[in-house]
């Protein structure tokens, strides 16, 4: 079953065409890397699925579209490139993952669609209702329980974001959507945030779009990938990818381009 189809989708940035006519399906179950060259368009892409932007072209969820489409966006999570807060936000780890829960009342259309076309939901907490259990969970997912009492703003960038991670999963996501999320953090905080988005794909069944500069780790855990720059050059299985030379070439190639189009003007 596609939880995502993305058909024909163009969308502007200030004025500029920032993604063209792009198609690619997600299966159920996919870890799809996207690989781009920063200005490629991967977050314009990201906020036109979470209806935050205008578009041209189709997007359904599910195979729904309009209103039921709109119903269906609670149940995605997102975690953005940076989160900033206030360094004195006062906030616990627990109360920041319990930010995330919805009410029933606005999830319940969403879990009704899906049900309808015979996902399963509910594949993190099971029967469990109450929400300092779901909390509790998903903060053993990625490995933060012993920090749930912490002030956010004393953890370190890599435990915030898997604090942000965990808020996404705590209201049970059918698509979760990862921007770039190890941007300046270092070696090992990268790897165990990769072993936490293994986990949460394999164990938990959960469907992720991860964007990211980092061909290994791409390499190493995604299960499909899709190189964009403005446009969508390649979507499929990641060894197809990366055994062929010419579409490495042509990411690398576009890549240092949009660096140099970057510097340019930053000078």
């Amino acid at each position: 079953m596609n939880v995502l189809d993305v058909e024909n989708v163009s969308a502007s940035h200030n004025g500029t065409l920032a993604i063209n006519k792009i198609s690619f399906s997600v299966k159920e179950g996919d870890l799809l890397g996207i690989v781009g060259p920063n200005g490629a368009g991967k977050t314009t892409l990201f906020r036109a699925i979470l209806g935050l932007q205008n578009y041209q072209g189709k997007i359904r969820l599910f195979g729904y579209e309009g209103s039921q489409y709109a119903a269906l966006l609670p149940m995605v999570g997102y975690v953005p490139q940076k989160v900033s807060f206030e360094s004195n936000f006062p906030a616990t780890v627990f109360d920041v993952v319990g930010m995330g829960l919805l009410p029933k009342k606005k999830l319940q259309r969403g879990v009704a669609l899906i049900q309808g076309c015979g996902c399963n939901w509910n594949r993190i907490f099971g029967e469990s209702s109450k929400n300092t259990e779901k909390i509790g969970k998903a903060l053993e997912i990625v490995g933060l329980e012993h920090l749930r009492d912490r002030r956010i703003s004393e953890l370190s960038g890599g435990e915030q974001q898997r604090t942000f991670i965990a808020s996404a999963l705590v209201k049970e996501p059918v698509l979760l959507i990862l921007d770039e999320p190890v941007t300046g953090v270092d070696m090992e905080v990268q790897n165990k945030f990769y072993s936490v988005i293994r986990k949460i794909n394999k164990e938990n069944k959960i469907t992720i779009i991860w964007a990211s500069h980092d061909l290994t780790a791409i390499s190493d855990y995604a299960t499909k990938v899709a190189c964009m720059n403005r446009d969508l050059f390649f979507h499929g299985e990641k060894e197809e990818f990366f055994s062929n030379k010419d579409l490495l070439k042509t990411y690398s190639e576009s890549a240092m381009q949009m660096h140099m189009h970057n510097h340019s003007h930053e000078v």
